[in-house]
């Protein structure tokens, strides 16, 4: 029989790319998912949970990796494959439902039926293919994502340094501009006492790093004592600051700085992987599986319109997002920083993923002016194409959760839409870099915002939270669309071709937190 393409799997070169031969001796490293075991029933708890309805304890990741990990069986037909046609199998993880394969280019080329060529366009270049690959019959049904072959970025930070304070940004703000420390981000949103001690936040970074001299600088200089930062290597991803501001490290440091000065007592432990779609996939669930540190709380601050990812992927991490889920882990992403459009040219509409998941608490953006401790003035984040605005709209690729049912979008002209997709984002906080976070990043103070800030700033409440409850927050979506109450209303400014209303809207989502409200629904009987 001939063999199948994998679903979702298609590949498109970007426009004026000119493409040739890829090496046939080059080697690389792909890795193949497999499909889980009792998949029905780990759906139908996670569908209950997003119904709202209860569900028992959360599951421990052992429970997880026996009850819904790859099926040895699923495991020696890869393996017999891989061998088959000369591929090594370098490691294999049952909870992730992961094999990892090395070889070269033409033997990847033989083994799923495609053409790996070196790319160039007018961003970079790298190792790409088009079309779908290619899976023998007796693997269709086994596999559900084949990651790695394609080497192109696949996310962008989404953190935007104030004009005149970076090393390569020097415009004047538009507008007077303030900063805040994130304890008085905090403060304003009046987040519940409490450390974060017992927990720990994953941060996941696919590039640059931070120097440990630098974060005890910045601690020291807030009076906080510096927290527990560990660094985990996920495909040969590491620790590897590049000494740019405006780059990677900006991200990394920025992630580590508003959690630890907010939840500083909580253990973080940052994954460093490749920008690829594997390397992202991979780093996700190391994290969600890692039994060591058994992150409560997962932030992420990359992502890219969900026109630049593949069905497979977008599938493979929305599912990695629900086994979070089941295991009482909570995942923050940032909805990006380049309004409705998210950076696409294409005059549409889009939304960023994996913050389009809905398995995750998508962070929206504002503008907030505080003082005293108090919040003064609160608008949707909207700085301009060239500045930055919050990202939100709706889904082209995720069916509509239940928690969203009968919501509306409301675009720019006061046409309301009732979502038949995903909206996105869920709920929103400081984010515009003229109202920014006073960070230390490669050795010097700046001020940076962006919904980067805002992934790690929940998953910061979402720490003290889990600390001053008996369980942990978990999946927050459901609840909070039950509790509406305990959040913020933004009723002021837009996107781009969305406009903030009352109640849910494609800006800002639910709103901002008010931290005491939120304790109050998370400490009820589970």
């Amino acid at each position: 029989m001939a063999d199948i393409p994998l679903k979702g799997s298609e590949r498109r070169a970007p426009k004026g790319a000119t493409a040739s031969p890829a090496d046939p001796a080059e080697r690389l490293q792909v890795t193949v998912l497999l499909r889980r075991r009792a998949a029905q029933d780990l759906a139908a708890r996670v569908g209950a949970m997003a119904s709202g309805r209860a569900t028992g304890p959360v599951l421990s990741r052992d429970e997880f990796a026996q009850r819904h990990g790859a099926d040895p069986a699923d495991v020696a037909a890869v393996r017999a494959f891989a061998q088959a046609r000369g591929l090594a199998v370098t490691a294999e993880d049952s909870a992730r439902r992961t094999l990892m394969l090395s070889g070269t280019v033409a033997q990847f080329n033989a083994a799923f039926g495609v053409r790996l060529q070196k790319v160039v366009h007018a961003g970079g270049s790298y190792r790409g293919r088009t079309g779908a690959i290619l899976l023998p019959p007796d693997l269709a049904d086994i596999v559900q994502a084949v990651l790695g072959l394609d080497s192109r970025p696949q996310a962008a930070p989404h953190f935007r340094i104030r004009p005149g304070t970076g090393a390569a940004n020097r415009r004047p703000a538009a507008a007077p501009a303030v900063s805040y420390t994130p304890p008085q981000v905090a403060s304003a949103y009046a987040f519940p006492g409490g450390t974060g001690q017992g927990q720990c936040v994953a941060l996941i970074e696919l590039g640059g790093g931070f120097r440990t001299a630098d974060l005890d600088a910045y601690f020291k200089a807030l009076g906080i004592a510096s927290p527990s930062v560990t660094a985990v290597s996920v495909d040969q991803g590491s620790n590897a600051p590049t000494g740019d501001a405006n780059g990677p490290d900006g991200e990394v440091m920025l992630d580590i700085e508003v959690v630890g000065a907010i939840a500083p007592q909580a253990k973080i432990v940052v994954y460093f992987a490749p920008n690829t779609d594997a390397g992202f996939l991979n780093a996700v669930t190391t994290a969600i599986h890692d039994t060591t540190h058994k992150p409560s709380v997962i932030s992420i601050s990359w992502g890219g319109p969900e026109s630049s990812w593949t069905a497979q992927a977008m599938t493979a991490m929305d599912e990695a997002f629900g086994a979070a889920a089941s295991l009482g882990v909570t995942v923050c992403a940032a909805s990006g920083d380049n309004g409705s459009s998210d950076g696409v040219d294409d005059g549409a509409d889009h939304v960023d993923f994996p913050a389009s998941s809905p398995f995750a608490l998508a962070c929206g953006g504002t503008s907030l002016e505080a003082q005293g401790g108090r919040i003064v003035s609160e608008v949707v984040w909207n700085d301009g194409a060239a500045n930055g605005a919050g990202g939100g709209g709706v889904s082209s690729f995720f069916s509509l959760p239940s928690w969203q049912a009968n919501l509306q979008a409301i675009d720019s002209k006061g046409r309301t839409v009732t979502l038949a997709k995903r909206g996105v984002p869920d709920v929103a906080g400081n984010a515009d870099p003229n109202t920014g976070y006073e960070v230390r990043i490669d050795g010097a103070s700046t001020v940076i915002g962006g919904t980067s800030a805002v992934a790690p700033l929940w998953a910061a409440l979402l720490a003290r939270l889990n600390q001053a409850s008996a369980h942990p927050v978990g999946y927050a979506n459901p609840l909070l669309y039950q509790n509406p109450g305990a959040l913020r209303d933004i009723v002021r400014g837009n996107n781009g071709d969305f406009t903030a209303a009352s109640g849910w809207d494609a800006c800002t989502g639910l709103g901002t937190p008010n931290g005491a409200a939120l304790r109050g629904v998370i400490s009820r009987p589970a």
